[in-house]
């Protein structure tokens, strides 16, 4: 009987273990892609800025239906591609040029 109250209880302390972690996970990535939507990622990295808004959207509706792993999963890869997105904005900022217009020449 006792093991199977500690066998209970271990079950009990892991399910609540996803919900934790998806949330931490969602925020993080939140976090990256507001420093990214601030270094402009929106305009100067438009592919990872995307990528990375698709991700979190994702993530939040699989947390939704109680998929956490799948949307630890989804957090993690919004914010990779938020950090791409900064990293790449700040880069274009720094040059002087602009990503998206295909024109590499530094702005006067």
């Amino acid at each position: 009987m006792k093991q199977l109250t500690v066998l209970v209880a271990l079950a009990g302390a892991l399910a609540g273990c996803g919900p934790v972690r998806s949330t931490s996970n969602i925020l993080d990535a939140e976090v990256q892609i507001q420093a990214a939507r601030t270094a402009g990622a929106d305009k100067l990295a438009p592919y990872e800025w995307t990528a990375a808004n698709l991700y979190i959207h994702k993530a939040r509706e699989e947390v939704s239906y109680s998929d956490y792993q799948a949307g630890v999963d989804f957090a993690v890869k919004a914010s990779k591609y938020a950090n791409e997105a900064r990293e790449k904005a700040m880069a274009a900022a720094n040059a002087g040029t602009d990503v998206t217009s295909g024109d590499n020449r530094p702005t006067p």
